[in-house]
């Protein structure tokens, strides 16, 4: 049998692991075998360990391949620097929001991660990866926070860690409620007015 091209190969790679997003968010990661992506994807289990080395490998390329929100909005953040750290702070939940809300591989695989990832050996990467992305994103805000702080126009008495704490609750927590029923509401509409209005509670008054 001829060996495969690099793009047959690459083509084969993304059927399994198109195959392993859409089982993944079906019936959770611990429910799903390699042998029922192989099986979903048309190939034998030999060509995902040929791809892969387990079913954690095929879950970080999973989230490698997607345009993840909360990556998006931390380049945003990094690349914002010397405006307006309340406004940045702004953009950067709404980055997220608008990201769920718009990309529908973003929002399946963030779904898969927060929702149908439970707590088993495969996911353990997975789940110190996000935690690990969680604490950058406190850091961030804490600076940002810490910044209007110095430039007067956020109240001096705010703990820079509960604050950072408190917004990621607040956008996580709109996501979570959206993902379980996306009818229930406009995330980007709604999700800005509760920003705006955890955001006013901090200024200045």
């Amino acid at each position: 049998m001829a060996r495969k091209t690099k793009a047959e190969a690459a083509a084969t790679r993304d059927s399994i692991l198109d195959a392993a997003e859409k089982l993944f968010a079906e019936q959770g990661v611990s429910r799903t075998t390699l042998q029922h992506i192989a099986s979903e994807a048309g190939v034998t289990r030999g060509a995902i360990y040929w791809h892969f080395l387990d079913k954690g490998a095929l879950l970080q390329a999973m989230m490698n391949r997607a345009k993840m929100p909360l990556e998006e909005a931390l380049l945003l953040l990094d690349t914002n620097e010397g405006g307006d750290p309340m406004q940045d702070l702004r953009e950067y939940v709404m980055t997220v929001l608008r990201v769920t809300a718009s990309d529908p591989k973003a929002r399946r695989v963030f779904e898969i991660v927060t929702l149908k990832m439970e707590f088993v050996a495969d996911a353990v990467v997975m789940r110190a990866g996000r935690r690990e992305k969680q604490l950058i994103w406190m850091q961030r805000v804490e600076t940002r926070l810490k910044q209007a702080k110095s430039l007067g126009s956020v109240r001096q008495d705010l703990d820079p860690v509960a604050v950072a704490n408190g917004m990621w609750i607040i956008m996580d927590g709109l996501i979570r409620n959206w993902l379980f029923d996306t009818d229930a509401y406009d995330l980007v509409g709604l999700g800005g007015a509760v920003v705006d209005t955890y955001l006013l509670g901090l200024r200045n008054c």
